[in-house]
């Protein structure tokens, strides 16, 4: 439950930045983001299916999107050669487009420039003032909220994906694996025994019948001894 709620948390916010990414044309951050989400329904996926493989993979994905915010912080901050004057790999150097918190942000007071001559064709110059937080630190911090979900997502995935492969370690298909101890079932017949009737047939002798015992169930014979009238009695 706790990882399925911080998928979902993480998917509001990769949504969130998404739009923004859009309203800006940033297509190597829309790019991105569109496989975050892809890979956070992944990870939402196998946890409802209790799938481990699902897991490990959006745990592997966490790590590469760690390290693209943490670009993306050393780009807008113009950590080391960086620079957003001279590279434009956020739209893959397409376009001129900035950050949509560049003239959007807090407080801030866009003031177009006419007749400017650093304006190239079919673009315009305008001056942002006034802003209570500049768009670099927007896009900054939002970076690090990334980091920080990432990185308790990447927690749990493992965690869970853990619990998943033990319990399918442990799990008992007919009983344990524990063969010595394991004793087929025996079959058991539902018939139950009748009794059986026997007829034994004797040579004739002179002045003899047709000579037959007969054993039954309860034990008594008939037998033929002369001609005359048969004889009932027990067998001895």
């Amino acid at each position: 439950c706790t990882i399925r709620s911080w998928c979902l948390i993480t998917m509001v916010a990769a949504l969130e930045r998404q739009i923004f990414d859009f309203l800006g044309y940033q297509w190597a951050p829309i790019l991105a983001n569109f496989l975050h989400i892809m890979a956070v329904i992944l990870g939402i996926f196998g946890t409802v299916q209790y799938r481990s493989r699902y897991l490990i993979l959006y745990a592997a994905w966490l790590v590469l999107w760690v390290g693209w915010n943490a670009f993306i912080i050393c780009f807008y901050l113009e950590v080391g050669q960086l620079s957003q004057d001279r590279d434009f790999i956020m739209t893959f150097n397409t376009s001129l487009h900035r950050s949509w918190w560049m003239e959007n942000g807090p407080g801030c007071l866009v003031t177009p420039v006419l007749n400017s001559r650093l304006a190239l064709e079919d673009h315009h110059v305008i001056s942002v003032t006034g802003c209570l937080l500049d768009y670099p630190y927007i896009e900054a911090l939002s970076s690090a909220l990334q980091i920080f979900l990432a990185l308790f997502g990447f927690v749990f995935a493992c965690y869970v994906s853990k619990v998943f492969l033990e319990e399918e370690d442990s799990f008992d298909f007919i009983g344990g694996f524990d063969s010595y101890g394991y004793q087929a079932p025996q079959k058991t017949s539902h018939l139950q025994l009748q009794p059986l009737y026997t007829w034994v047939m004797a040579p004739n002798r002179v002045g003899w019948g047709d000579q037959c015992v007969s054993v039954g169930k309860e034990g008594w014979v008939r037998q033929p001894i002369s001609p005359h009238p048969h004889f009932w009695g027990p067998l001895s």
